[in-house]
């Protein structure tokens, strides 16, 4: 297992004024980095990737589809072909960062609504979108996990089931899903036993407490998680994924109102001793 955190509990865009943090995640025991892919060009990425190398981590990257002219379900195919470009960037700004894995849920623009589930047309749509992304990924290594958020966040995809079935129809050996135990907890009759069920498409794992503060400090049984991931032979990136109020643009996104946590320490800090710890006892 590898330990990470999300710099979203900071920022959106990853500068030199965050740089210190890098440093106080090594001190604390982690052994790589999750950089938002929001903006941005390839060589602020590259300079930044060689920050997180020179601090002794590894990274994963995380982007989504901005708004209507970038989404992979629009009935517009220049919207499709907009959601396309939007994943090259991404992957380029990626393989820029030395990144192991790009997710997020770049299947929809955040907070749109149909009023039902996604048509069969959405579905091909995104499908078409997804497998050009996967093959550009397959050309620099790198792995895609498309992530499910529950239903009052996006319609496209909600539940592991949801997107297991996606990642089959996208078909490609390096196109999978993230696994987050906050969206889990809300969508999910089964939080736990999901992960064995859908354990073959899972590529990453956000560990996220149920009110998205502190791990361990709310009712997700992390123990249990670490459990059933270990028994399904799943080793790869644990990432913690926190928000606040500090960004106003993200905290309304991820409908964050109020804070969760005394202060930002006390998240990695406690947070990577909550995935240590059940992680170490879920042993054999």
């Amino acid at each position: 297992m590898k330990a990470g955190f999300n710099l979203l509990l900071w920022t959106t865009h990853v500068t030199d004024e965050h740089l210190l943090l890098l440093g106080a995640l090594k001190a604390a025991g982690y052994d790589g980095v999750e950089v938002p892919v929001f903006e941005g060009d390839v060589g602020h990425f590259r300079k930044l990737g060689q920050a997180i190398r020179d601090n002794g981590l590894a990274c994963t990257s995380v982007t989504v589809l901005p708004d209507a002219e970038h989404s992979a379900i629009h009935p517009d195919p220049k919207s499709r072909q907009g959601a396309a470009d939007h994943l090259a960037w991404a992957l380029a700004c990626s393989d820029a960062l030395d990144s192991e894995l790009l997710c997020g849920p770049f299947h929809q623009e955040l907070a749109v609504f149909s009023g039902e589930g996604p048509s069969a047309e959405e579905i091909a749509w995104a499908v078409e979108v997804h497998r050009q992304a996967a093959d550009q990924a397959a050309e620099i290594g790198l792995t895609l996990a498309i992530e499910p958020l529950n239903r009052f966040e996006c319609y496209f995809l909600n539940t592991m089931a949801d997107a297991r079935a996606y990642a089959h129809k996208v078909d490609r050996p390096n196109f999978g899903v993230l696994y987050d135990t906050f969206h889990a907890n809300i969508e999910e009759q089964d939080p736990i036993g999901c992960i064995a069920a859908n354990a073959d498409v899972i590529r990453h794992v956000h560990i996220s407490e149920n009110d998205r503060g502190t791990p361990g400090k709310g009712h997700i049984d992390f123990a249990a998680t670490a459990r059933a991931l270990r028994a399904a032979g799943y080793d790869g990136w644990l990432t913690i994924e926190a928000f606040g109020t500090a960004l106003p643009a993200l905290a309304a996104a991820t409908k964050v109102w109020r804070d969760f946590f005394p202060s930002r320490e006390e998240v990695y800090l406690h947070g990577i001793k909550t995935m240590r710890e059940a992680w170490a006892a879920a042993e054999g």
